[in-house]
């Protein structure tokens, strides 16, 4: 998809989050910036919703919800960005570059320390404070939540922290004896059938009610999926509606980009392979079972006999890790890599 995804072209205010119970809850944190835990499923807009708070906090006009939050004041950090990269990779992202120079000695786990710390260290710009998301903090290990603890604790007065993650469980408890939990629950079929409406009618895009709950059903309560489908049938079809929507979600798969992923793992590029990875996961907004349904579907018409099998075999076992948690990227990752791995 090469035009802009409505999923930022669109990101919620907090008034535009469709869920009434968690709004109420951030909108509060605005003016009273304690550390939070966002908990809930793939999906339901954990990241949009912090982002939310933070432009209702750090707008770049005080006051106005429609502008961004200043880039100084909310610093994103996604757990997977560290955990699932190797050292040389950390260090050459230019998002962390500049605090890494002339440190290339550190360990993996004191690089992710020393950035998190710089970055809760600096004086907020546009206010009394400014705002960190944690995301996917499901996959952060203990050691490292350890020192994250003293850094929530050394950076109180200045930084407030909001931890993203869908498995609360995996934090230890003086983390969230620290945070404030608001569930953020999948939309209903309702509340995602009202974002798309909004975001059709700005787009200018035709459209029929039973169009959109169609998606809304097919997007089984995760809103980005919802939104992806939704631009996707209205840049192939022109219109959304029930059969173009049926028409579009029903052949819209991704079998060329998995083929190619696969040729990379088996081939031993596993870099080129887990960028492929990460635009299924990202920009195309699937999630780790459904990469793996796609390999599936490719791998049985791609080989046959003992290799058919250890593809089973290699995804029941990915499966049944990411029910445990961690990342999906990870778990997927891992799958390629055993790909390309000599028998």
């Amino acid at each position: 998809m090469d035009a802009p995804l409505w999923t930022e072209t669109y990101a919620p205010t907090l008034e535009q989050l469709p869920q009434d119970d968690a709004r109420r809850y951030l909108e509060r944190a605005v003016e009273e910036p304690i550390n939070l835990i966002l908990q809930g499923p793939p999906g339901s807009g954990k990241t949009a919703a912090a982002r939310a708070l933070a432009t209702a906090a750090h707008g770049t006009e005080s006051g106005d919800e429609s502008s961004a939050a200043d880039p100084n004041d909310l610093i994103i950090i996604n757990v997977a960005d560290f955990f699932g990269r190797t050292k040389t990779e950390i260090k050459n992202d230019p998002r962390f570059a500049s605090f890494l120079v002339g440190r290339s000695s550190m360990s993996k786990r004191d690089m992710i320390n020393h950035v998190l710390k710089e970055s809760a260290s600096y004086a907020p710009v546009s206010g009394s404070y400014k705002t960190v998301l944690l995301d996917n903090a499901e996959n952060v290990r203990e050691d490292f939540q350890q020192a994250l603890r003293r850094i929530m604790e050394q950076y109180h007065r200045t930084t407030q922290f909001v931890i993203a993650t869908r498995q609360p469980t995996k934090l230890i408890a003086p983390i969230r004896s620290r945070c404030f939990p608001v569930s953020m629950r999948a939309p209903s079929s309702a509340e995602t059938v009202a974002v798309l409406e909004r975001i059709v009618e700005a787009e200018g895009v035709a459209y029929e009610t039973d169009g959109l709950e169609f998606v809304a059903g097919y997007a089984n309560g995760n809103l980005r999926r919802a939104i992806l489908a939704t631009q996707t049938t209205a840049e192939t079809e022109g219109e959304v509606t029930m059969a173009t929507a049926y028409e579009t979600i029903g052949t819209v798969g991704y079998d060329d980009e998995i083929e190619s992923m696969l040729d990379d793992a088996e081939s031993g590029a596993f870099t080129d392979a887990r960028s492929t990875l990460d635009e299924l996961l990202v920009d195309e907004g699937l999630d780790g079972g459904e990469v793996l349904e796609g390999i599936l579907s490719v791998s049985r018409k791609r080989y046959q006999g003992p290799e058919l099998a250890r593809i089973h075999r290699l995804a029941a076992n990915i499966e049944f890790r990411m029910t445990e948690g961690a990342s999906d990227r990870i778990h997927v990752g891992h799958f390629l890599a055993e790909l390309g791995r000599d028998e």
